[in-house]
């Protein structure tokens, strides 16, 4: 039987192994074959193929995160291999391969410092498995393998490898921003330019630019102190506030919403409305009809009756 090559690795070698019924077998011939060469073996015996690969993947992950003189990897088997090998690889500082012969297990250390070992049960034989194993063993991360035909690595190469490791711990990690699904609404404002909206000029502070027409949708933008006095339409009107600050006094229902990024409000026709604009403010607005708004109030009744509702 191939012997471990001690100048494979800089220190000891733990392996954590476990399986699939479909794997349990050809994992139990490679257990084996590990305690015959001395080396630490934990088996975590049989289980559901991708409660196994978790469970390998997590003791993987938690062990290189600590200075241990001890190189702990894994050693998974299921029907074919590759079931076990993505949910280990689910956890960061884990890189599981699938590995049918010895060359792709030599390509999988060589190149990806593998670490964890995926077997397949139902199509590999014991022995090609037992070299396999010997090879992920024996090979060290960056040593000439298939893919670089058996030759040290071009400078270019190595190079690339010396940082590989470092880059692929990057990724997926606790440090990666979250991207946040993209509004449809803020993507269509951001596509549009200042030049593209026109004021609104019986509301000071306002401008819009209309995006369709029946039903008419558009976006509308006030900015900080803004004022909409009293006013009605003959139209209801849905509005979405995409950011900013805004308050909407409802003088027909006597009702009063304060308003900021992600509210909607429903104005029914004819409801006499008040509105305050505490940032600048940008909204999405949606109607049936023709554009018409009809002042109930004046700009100076409009704010003597907000400072005093403010006051309140």
């Amino acid at each position: 039987m191939a012997q471990i090559d001690p100048t494979a690795t800089n220190s000891p070698i733990k392996i954590i192994a476990g399986a699939d019924d479909f794997g349990c077998s050809i994992k139990d011939a490679l257990v084996a074959q590990l305690r015959s060469l001395k080396i630490e073996v934990e088996d975590l015996g049989t289980s559901k193929y991708y409660s196994v690969g978790e469970e390998i993947g997590r003791r993987v992950s938690e062990a290189a995160k600590t200075n241990s003189t001890i190189e702990t990897r894994g050693l998974v088997a299921c029907g074919t291999g590759v079931g076990v090998a993505i949910f280990a690889n689910k956890f960061p500082g884990v890189y599981a391969a699938t590995c049918l012969t010895p060359a792709e297990a030599l390509n999988a250390r060589s190149i990806n410092n593998c670490n964890v070992l995926a077997v397949s049960g139902m199509s590999t034989a014991p022995e090609v498995a037992a070299e396999i194993l010997t090879t992920f063993l024996n090979t060290p991360f960056k040593s000439p393998c298939p893919a670089s035909g058996s030759n040290p690595w071009p400078d270019e190469i190595q190079s690339f490898l010396d940082g590989s490791v470092e880059e692929m711990a990057k990724i997926g990690g606790e440090n990666t921003p979250a991207v946040d699904p993209p509004c449809f609404i803020c993507s269509v404002a951001k596509c549009r330019q200042e030049k593209d909206f026109t004021p609104v000029d019986v509301m000071p502070g306002g401008s819009m630019i209309i995006l369709r027409e029946t039903p008419t949708s558009a976006i509308v933008r006030f900015k900080a102190g803004s004022v909409e006095p009293a006013h009605h339409h003959t139209f209801g009107h849905d509005l979405v506030v995409t950011k900013g600050k805004k308050c909407v006094w409802n003088l027909t229902k006597k009702e009063k919403y304060d308003l900021v990024d992600g509210d909607y409000l429903f104005t029914p026709a004819g409801d006499v409305h008040r509105v305050k604009y505490f940032e600048d403010t940008e909204f999405f607005i949606k109607w049936d009809g023709h554009w018409d708004l009809f002042l109930d109030e004046d700009l100076a009744a409009a704010n003597a009756a907000i400072d005093a509702q403010i006051k309140i």
